[in-house]
């Protein structure tokens, strides 16, 4: 037996489009819909094995319903433009993947399904399955010859469809589909039906007589044989009214088998017509990077095998396997698209358009002095890379012991919450689990009824969603939020700190943690075996945890942490004199801002007007908007609108400074830091609101984490290089990087040079800027040494 898929392309399109979130790739393209629909043909393909695939699609003019019936779909919004412009890039995946494409103007792709079915169904040694994402297609339903492959729920969950099943979900069979849609009608497709008559008694009268015509034969002969089967009065009455639109419903509703097509199989099967190397291009261009690996899988493609990127030769000469990409190469690739961290070798050719990593290096060098990033390239991130080798292989040393006290100690107070929790509920419950903890919560507590217009969250699975953000909003409800969240983070730090470090040491008891040098678009690293990036900065129990980093007996930490750095990035790129003048006087700036924007003496500032003032100064650095000032401040909506106009009243430079980002971020496609760095923004160009405001948030920071990111690293160089030139690597050793801190092991001996060193050397990284800096501002940091990494914090 042969299997012959056939695809509902526009019933499957639009099922991903709204059922998925709105997917964009790096250039601002929509892609939510064309993903779904590519994930669905490689889940056929992997669960119905078919021998051949055919897509069957309407097109943009009307049909012989709409001829028929002017409200035919008449209520049916217009397609989207991202839909559509997905909808034409399906058609060019169809040809990539060897899925010959139906259809015919005056026809639906409906009429395609059923002409084909009806052409091929007598093939005795053929099996047909209709891939679609509605139920109209169930009238095409033969036996086990002929089914259905359908979504039930979102795109993950699907049901076949084969006459018993049909008559299972309807009681009675697919030729009578027809019947029932001219009796009850169709909504989706603003079929009317007989007014009045449902699902229920549309489906008596199909089971007592048969097809609509059938139904008028006999009421045509004698009314009171539907009366003593027993068919309402009424009920009779509307049939009787609504004849004619009951039979032009079932006509509307009937799919087409004799539309003038001519259906012949593929000589080949679908996976042996076409080349994957070009199906893997089309990919990658919309950036589907997991469908690529699904792709070769379906069709036994392994990177041994493979005669595609995988395999291309060194050089036009050489036929030598292809070397992996460097780590300079993968810099280069993130430095010109942000977005593109650790490229792989396919990403790297497919970028450049190479044939071989030779070619790649060329083409990448040429555009980043093309792209005046040479400074960032050459200057900052490839001398790093040693730097952080360095960093890693020396690591920091641990105190094993103290940790596992601290294990004892934490799981007790673990135990405690747990308790708490389960006296709340009044019965034990498996908390990590989100499921039951929803159902508790939600189901059981019923603890949102307190609060009015308050709508619980459910997931993609459909169970209660007990994210942090979601719960946060019900912390004031009831305690046992309040106790979820504490044990949510005692256990968070026991998983992947204090019950994990242990086994991660080395045999001098040393930490080796990795810092990531491409981990954020804006620049910054990233940290992982173990993020210790993510070690809680407030609170007694992170300041535990970071007493168990100690340094050996003849050494100490210190600790060098950048003076609110992003702020003094602002003032910088901005120029907002405010902010230069509150620094340069070495003036407290949350209290400095919040006697402009309160109208007071900086002396008669309170704690609740600096805090207010400091929400907004970081918040801004990270384009938050008044929704989340008012949710960060606690206030109302209006206080946050009024303090938020206030602040950028005050703020005129740094308020210009941010229109201006956006502005000319729109205008390039990118912004750029104070040293040269870009971050695409391709996302300000999008046609969907939300994808858009979200990058102009983005932008509008953009440069200052970015510059933030730039001093960092810039001051790691300069350290690594002012060690090696003194001859005191014996003294003195990088050993951590979080955030804006940078953590030293010192000699007790060198604790005074070390911190003159580290503090020269921090606060004059401005000087090495490429480009000519109008707006000075002092950057300072604070150092502090201890014996332990919690110590020098302090």
């Amino acid at each position: 037996m042969k299997k012959l898929v056939l695809l509902d392309a526009h019933a499957l399109l639009h099922r991903a489009y709204h059922a998925l979130p709105e997917f964009t790739n790096s250039q601002g393209v929509p892609t939510g819909g064309l993903y779904g629909y590519t994930s669905m043909i490689f889940r056929i393909a992997t669960d119905l094995k078919p021998d051949y695939i055919v897509a069957c699609y309407d097109l943009p003019q009307k049909t012989f319903r709409h001829e028929a019936y002017d409200a035919y779909k008449g209520h049916r919004a217009k397609t989207d433009t991202a839909l559509v412009d997905q909808i034409t890039s399906s058609r060019v995946l169809c040809e990539k993947l060897n899925i010959p494409i139906y259809d015919l103007a005056g026809f639906e792709a409906d009429d395609m399904l059923g002409t084909i079915v009806e052409q091929m169904k007598q093939e005795k040694n053929l099996e047909i399955i209709i891939a679609t994402g509605d139920m109209d297609s169930l009238q095409l339903v033969t036996g086990k010859k002929v089914r259905v492959f359908t979504l039930k729920k979102g795109m993950n969950d699907t049901v076949i469809y084969d006459e018993d099943a049909v008559n299972e979900r309807y009681g009675f069979g697919p030729e009578f589909l027809t019947d029932y849609k001219g009796l009850r009608g169709d909504p989706s497709d603003n079929i009317i039906g007989v007014p009045g008559i449902g699902e229920k008694t549309a489906t008596e009268i199909i089971l007592k007589f048969g097809s609509i015509e059938n139904v008028y034969s006999i009421l045509h002969s004698d009314r009171n044989t539907l009366i003593k089967e027993g068919i309402k009065e009424r009920i009779v009455g509307l049939l009787e009214e609504h004849e004619e639109s009951a039979l032009f419903s079932k006509t509307l509703a009937t799919i087409r088998r004799d539309a003038p097509i001519h259906f012949a199989l593929p000589e080949k099967t679908w996976k042996d017509g076409f080349e994957v190397e070009a199906a893997e291009v089309f990919l990658r261009d919309y950036e589907f990077k997991s469908l690529i690996t699904r792709l070769k899988n379906i069709v036994g493609v392994t990177p041994q095998s493979s005669q595609g990127l995988g395999q291309l030769p060194l050089s036009e000469e050489q036929d030598s396997p292809l070397l992996e990409v460097s780590q300079e190469m993968k810099i280069a690739m993130w430095l010109l698209n942000s977005e593109n961290a650790n490229a792989t070798t396919e990403d790297v050719l497919h970028y450049t358009r190479t044939k071989n990593l030779i070619g790649a290096q060329q083409k990448l060098e040429e555009e980043i002095k093309e792209s005046s990033l040479g400074f960032v390239y050459e200057s900052i991130e490839l001398p790093l890379i040693p730097i952080l080798k360095k960093m890693q292989q020396h690591g920091v040393l641990v105190d094993k012991k103290y940790l596992l006290d601290l294990s004892q100690e934490f799981h007790e107070q673990l135990k405690k919450y747990e308790a708490k929790i389960y006296t709340h509920v009044g019965h034990e419950f498996n908390i990590n689990s989100p499921k039951q903890l929803g159902e508790i919560l939600f189901g059981e507590m019923n603890i949102q009824a307190n609060i009015k217009g308050f709508k619980v969250k459910k997931t993609a699975s459909g169970t209660y969603s007990t994210r942090e953000s979601d719960l946060e909003k019900l912390v004031d409800v009831h305690p046992i939020i309040a106790d979820i969240f504490e044990y949510r983070e005692l256990q968070k730090l026991l998983s992947t700190y204090v019950d994990n470090i242990p086994e991660m040491l080395d045999d001098q008891s040393r930490l080796h943690p990795e810092l990531l040098q491409m981990g954020a678009a804006t620049g910054r690293f990233s940290c992982q075996n173990p993020n210790i990036q993510n070690i809680p900065i407030r609170g007694e129990q992170g300041k535990r945890l970071r007493n168990a980093f100690i340094a050996p007996s003849d050494s100490v930490l210190i600790a060098a942490d950048y003076s609110q750095i992003e702020l003094r990035s602002a003032a910088i790129l901005s120029g907002d004199p405010i902010l230069i003048e509150t620094f340069k006087q070495n003036k407290d700036i949350h209290t400095s801002v919040a006697s402009r924007v309160f109208h007071v003496d900086e002396a008669e500032v309170t704690g609740d007007m600096r805090r207010k003032a400091k929400v907004i100064n970081f918040g801004i650095l990270y384009g938050m908007g008044v929704t989340a000032l008012q949710k960060n401040l606690g206030t109302d909506r209006k206080e946050a609108q009024a303090f938020y106009d206030e602040y950028f009243k005050q703020m005129t430079g740094l308020s210009q400074y941010i229109d201006y980002t956006i502005m000319t971020a729109k205008k390039k496609g990118y912004t750029e830091t104070l040293f040269g760095r870009r971050r695409s923004f391709p996302g300000l160009q999008s046609k969907i609101p939300f994808v858009k405001a979200m990058a102009e948030r983005a932008a509008s920071n953009a440069p200052i984490q970015g510059t933030t990111a730039d001093i960092i690293k810039l001051a790691m160089i300069e350290l690594d290089k002012a060690i090696t030139h003194q001859g005191v690597s014996d003294k003195i050793a990088m050993t951590m990087q979080i955030h804006d801190e940078l953590v030293f092991e010192v000699k007790k001996d060198f604790i005074d040079q070390a911190e003159k060193l580290i503090t020269e050397t921090m606060e004059g990284v401005l000087e090495l800027s490429p480009r000519p800096i109008e707006n000075k501002v002092p950057i300072t940091i604070s150092v502090a040494h201890g014996s332990n990494w919690g110590a020098a914090k302090d």
